[in-house]
Order: C-alpha cells, then structure tokens, then sequence
C-alpha cells in the first residue's frame, strides 16, 4: 500500500466528512450573517460584516486609527509596535508590520482583517483570504487620504457618522495650518531620518507630504531614490534653512545628532539655531496623530505665523 501523503492519516471518513463540514460551516459563517460588499484600495469588492466584533489591525496605524473612531475594544489582534493608544499594548500580537503570523490571526477567529498595500506581505494577505477570512485593504499614502482612510474604516466598523466628524475635525486642522502659512516664504528643509549613514525621504513619501503642508520645500524632493543616502557635503552645499531630525533613529541620540550638525555654521539652519527635534510617531504613520505632527512640524517651519499656544 502506498504510504500517504504528508500531513494526512488513516482516519474514519464519515467523521472526517463530519468535520469538514463543521469547518466549511464555520468559515461559512459570513454567508448567513448581515453583510456589506465594499471596494478597498486594491479595487477589490470585499464582503464584511456590517458591524463585526473581533478585528485584527495588521499596521499600527490601522490600530491608532481604529481606537480613535472608538471602537478599539473590538481589537483582538495588533502587530508589533502597536503601542498607541497605551491599551492596545495588551492586545494579541500578531507578528510585525512585514512579517504577520498567518496561525496566530486564524487562533483568534477574527471576522474581519485590516491590511495595508504598504508593508503587509501580499502572499500572506492571500492565505488568510483562502481561510475564509475577509481582508480588507487601505492605502493612504498622504495626510487627505489618511483622512479618507478613517471614513472609509468608520463606514467598515458601522460608525461612519462619529468616523466622518472627526474626519471633518482632522481636515479643519490642516486648513487652518495652510491658511496660517500660505503668505510666508517656503523655507528650504532637510529632513534627517538616520544619521549613519545620513538619509533623508524624497517627493514620493509621506514625510514629503508633511513638509510640503508645513509650508516648506522638500530638500530632496527629487531624489530618484525614495529614501536617499546624502552626503554631509551635498547638505552643506545645498543649504537648507530647516534641518528636521526624525525620533525615528531611535538608537540614537538627538543631542550628539545635533551637536554634529552645529559644527557646521555654514548652514543656514545651523547658523541660525534651526535645528529640531520631531517625534516620529506623529510623522511617520498615517494615523490620526499625524495632524499633530503637521502642527509641530508648521511650527518650527514658520515660528513668525500666529500660533495658538
């Protein structure tokens, strides 16, 4: 007799029957509850419940966004560094940002998976889609569709009516951030997001986008590398009037990143004390804190504008 397969047995094929029918009864739950079909960012029509339970974030930006619309407590599942709000420490884990464990989600039984095309392995997307589960996809990959992404995550959960006013309230920050910058020059600004090698984020990111509503021009907007290498001549020859050093070297020190840029006077920022410290969690993820961020960041651009204290 041939020996079987990896993975099977010789079991009692009427209960083997028997439990892939509870299986398909159980992943088949969706069909026989109250739905909704909504388009995600990949264009794909995905059928959800309309007010599911037992969610998992598959970003930490998914999890700020989904406690700010108020209902974080339907979270069972977050990956890695989702540290904001402090509650959501002590959700399951479920791997990295880049590197999700496809059994820990299918172990928590979620109804509903939030993913991004950003950072989320596709082939894993794919997997827990064959399980059963439906996945859903975002993209934001500016602070307007940030805004957008809330609506649309509000309108998922059932409250896109509280999701859609503090949507409006996010955007009302932004104008109010543009109308406050807009008759000042654009200062020139680099924006330092490691310091060894000394890299920065050119006009394809989101950090671009922060600078560009601050009210300052992108040193290495165009830079054909998305996160360029720049040399410490190429700064000094550039020039910028703004250096931004981002928290996000969070091995390094912001003082010895500073006193490193203060030897160099030649700089404009430099010579002019405009230097500063911005915290990465407020600039680098597209969740609802990034508008905090935008404000932190206008207000170092632009010190002279009437600033709300």
């Amino acid at each position: 007799m041939q020996p079987l397969p990896m993975g099977l047995s010789h079991r009692n094929p009427r209960r083997s029957r028997l439990r892939i029918v509870i299986g398909l009864l159980a992943l088949g739950w969706l069909s026989a509850s109250q739905c909704a079909t909504l388009s995600d960012a990949l264009g794909r029509q995905v059928r959800v419940p309309d007010q599911p339970q037992r969610i998992v974030a598959l970003a930490p930006s998914l999890t700020e966004i989904l406690f700010f619309i108020g209902v974080g407590e339907r979270l069972v599942g977050v990956t890695q560094y989702s540290s904001y709000p402090p509650r959501a420490a002590g959700i399951a884990k479920v791997g990295s940002y880049v590197d999700i464990n496809v059994e820990r989600i299918l172990s928590l039984s979620p109804d509903l998976v939030i993913a991004t095309v950003d950072g989320n392995q596709p082939d894993k997307i794919a997997l827990l889609e064959q399980a059963g589960l439906p996945v859903f996809v975002v993209n934001p990959r500016n602070i307007r569709q940030v805004i957008d992404t809330l609506v649309t995550l509000g309108r998922l959960c059932g409250v896109e009516q509280q999701a859609t006013a503090l949507a409006r309230n996010m955007s009302a920050r932004v104008d109010a951030i543009l109308a406050k910058t807009a008759s000042y020059p654009k200062p020139l600004v680099f924006l330092q997001i490691n310091a060894k090698p000394i890299m920065s984020a050119n006009r394809n990111t989101f950090l671009h986008d922060l600078i560009r509503l601050a009210g300052g021009r992108n040193m290495t907007a165009d830079e054909p590398i998305t996160y360029p290498r720049i040399s410490l001549e190429e700064v000094i020859r550039r020039k910028p009037e703004v250096i931004i050093i981002s928290s996000m070297q969070r091995d390094g020190d912001f003082d010895a990143s500073l006193q490193q840029w203060m030897r160099w006077p030649a700089i404009p920022a430099v010579r002019n004390e405009r230097v500063h410290l911005v915290d990465s969690d407020l600039t680098d993820r597209p969740s609802p804190r990034v508008v905090e961020g935008l404000e932190a960041l206008a207000r170092h651009l632009h010190p002279q504008a009437a600033w709300d204290d």
